[in-house]
């Protein structure tokens, strides 16, 4: 399920950390009420310009702590233009953060992406359901090791969703969702 958050409520020009921290603290009202698998959708139609320390706090600061605060929730933006893009994609390089764009029915990701990561996120989104290491491991031809090691960092920057499923062998097994 998705829930919104307009930022054009707060104006088309957002300037500055004491705004993005006023809106911070209703977006974290609404993490709260998410279940595992929900998404909470920062939506930036008609918003003309934010700048980079409102980027830095309100982004940067939610996205640092949501893998962590609220496990399995998606946090994504939409309707950025071409300056709001430019000052996220900047404050995010800067955290050294990543984030998810949904742009119609795809999803990209902004900020400081490795390549090897953004393989594995576009992977994940063509296989269209949930999929194992093992499995992305193969696709991808990368030891298991290193997939693993992926996949833990893409879940803990909550790009990546992982979910326990039952294996034939009784064993533990995950696989890995992105939201659609």
């Amino acid at each position: 399920m998705d829930k919104r958050l307009d930022l054009v409520r707060y104006g088309s020009q957002l300037w500055g950390k004491d705004e993005a921290r006023r809106i911070r603290g209703r977006a974290a009202s609404i993490l709260e009420t998410l279940n595992v698998g929900d998404v909470l959708v920062i939506d930036a139609v008609k918003v003309d310009a934010f700048d980079f320390s409102f980027a830095a706090e309100l982004f940067g600061k939610a996205l640092l702590t949501t893998g962590v605060e609220f496990p399995g929730r998606f946090f994504v933006v939409e309707n950025l233009n071409e300056c709001t893009r430019e000052n996220l994609q900047r404050a995010l390089e800067s955290l050294n953060i990543v984030m998810i764009e949904r742009k119609g029915r795809d999803l990209a990701l902004l900020g400081k992406v490795h390549p090897a990561d953004r393989a594995t996120f576009a992977t994940i989104i063509a296989a269209g359901e949930a999929v194992s290491a093992g499995a992305l491991s193969k696709t991808l031809d990368v030891n298991l090791t290193a997939m693993n090691e992926r996949l833990s960092k893409l879940t803990g920057l909550g790009i990546v969703r992982r979910e326990k499923v039952p294996s034939a062998a009784g064993r533990e097994r995950y696989v890995y969702l992105v939201l659609k």
